[in-house]
């Protein structure tokens, strides 16, 4: 299984460390939708300063995933904190598929509600200067993502 998942954005790179100890079924769907090229060019639709940067719509609205199948949820203790990576999904529990967010800070009020699958290891900085919105007037993008 992948160990890490790189996120080239066009504000710089980002290093993840995957963890499919927590979540290994969500861990699969990323690498997989990473390595197929499903993220290459999807914008992060939603940053809120101070809370998280959210992407991984392909249509960019947020009300969007891959063809997949939703993932049964994987909630874990991992707190939600600064780093930390962890799936989208609506009211319902089983229904993250492909988007994802990455806390800008912590939100620990997240804990055990959503499932947390990687942590920032190199690149906070890119994440932080992602633009604000949502959606941002010109959002931020992924311009690469590859799991290995």
């Amino acid at each position: 299984m992948a160990e890490t998942l790189t996120l080239t954005l066009d504000t710089g790179e980002v290093t993840i460390k995957l963890r499919p100890d927590l979540a290994p079924g969500h861990v699969e769907r990323i690498a997989e939708l990473a390595n197929e090229g499903f993220y290459d060019g999807v914008v992060f639709h939603r940053v809120i300063a101070g809370f998280m940067a959210q992407g991984g719509d392909p249509t960019g609205t947020g009300m969007s995933g891959s063809k997949l199948p939703d993932l049964k949820a994987e909630f874990n203790k991992e707190p939600h904190k600064r780093g930390i990576c962890s799936m989208a999904r609506s009211s319902s529990p089983n229904s993250a598929n492909s988007q994802f967010f990455i806390c800008l800070d912590d939100a620990r009020f997240l804990d055990n509600q959503y499932t947390v699958w990687g942590e920032v290891t190199s690149g906070m900085e890119a994440v932080d200067a992602l633009p604000k919105g949502e959606p941002p007037r010109t959002p931020g993008k992924i311009v690469s993502a590859k799991a290995v």
